[in-house]
């Protein structure tokens, strides 16, 4: 593998974002870091070897993600590895209409988010017929959870997405990488009141993602257990599932309902 890439990161300011950029910073890549908050994101760029371009942006904003990808283009040239990485997480309620707003905001950001980081990139990757499409999707998407009914429905339509563009693709040089975390030590899961089976540290799942970047896979679960446990539940009757975990521990609700401006858990 060369160490010459370039790579684009969304949500990179903290969390699996952070970790992929010192992962591939420690290889010799060039990064472009893209967050909404800028002083983690530059804390982090000047902790990083080799050189790291930084844009503070929402990915629900395409223009400012176009503007990114352009200024990161002309300074550095085009990327190799594009990573949306960028995603949002809270307990949603669906009889609760403080919460609306909180579902419109993980849409967007975990789903819309995907393809709007993607945009600005894909019409030079298939003219120079090379470069890979990385989308962080969840082990959540996999089968609907109590409470968090938002967040598995994004992760769920994110993983047809990157499917459906994987295919799209398909023959033009350009890869579609579709990463499944299972529960990964972030923000996002400090606050879980539940169990998290196989849990990696940020930094150990990223040399993971990055291997499997690597291998061109097009879709992976990782840790890999928990590929075996969302297939054992893809498969349980509805009845049993049902009653196993209608009961389950729930995601914590954002501390002001609302989504995008309030405190809660997330990533950046």
């Amino acid at each position: 593998m060369a160490q010459a890439q370039r790579v684009f990161i969304t949500g990179a300011s903290s969390g699996i974002g952070a970790a992929l950029a010192r992962v591939y910073a420690a290889r010799g890549a060039t990064l472009g870091l893209v967050a909404r908050r800028s002083e983690p994101l530059d804390a982090l760029a000047a902790s990083l070897p080799g050189r790291a371009g930084v844009w503070p942006a929402d990915v629900r904003d395409a223009a400012a993600l176009a503007v990114a990808a352009r200024e990161f283009c002309n300074r550095f040239g085009e990327p190799d590895v594009v990573v949306a990485n960028a995603g949002v997480n809270a307990g949603t309620l669906t009889e609760l209409a403080d919460d609306l707003d909180t579902v419109q905001w993980i849409m967007d950001v975990n789903v819309v988010g995907l393809a709007k980081t993607f945009q600005p990139f894909l019409q030079a990757m298939r003219a120079r017929r090379s470069g890979t499409l990385v989308g962080i999707a969840s082990v959540a998407g996999i089968r609907g959870l109590p409470g968090a009914g938002a967040y598995c429905a994004s992760k769920a339509a994110a993983i047809a997405y990157l499917e459906s563009l994987r295919v799209e693709l398909r023959g033009s040089g350009v890869r579609v990488v579709t990463l499944a975390p299972g529960y990964i030590r972030t923000p996002m899961t400090a606050n879980n009141p539940y169990a998290m089976p196989f849990i990696l540290d940020a930094d150990d799942a990223a040399r993971r993602f990055v291997r499997a970047i690597d291998a061109g896979k097009g879709y992976a679960v990782i840790p890999w257990p928990m590929g075996v446990v969302a297939k054992l539940l893809r498969v349980l009757p509805n009845p049993l599932f049902d009653r196993v975990f209608a009961g389950a521990k729930r995601k914590p609700r954002l501390a002001k309902p609302g989504g995008p401006n309030m405190n809660g858990p997330r990533e950046p």
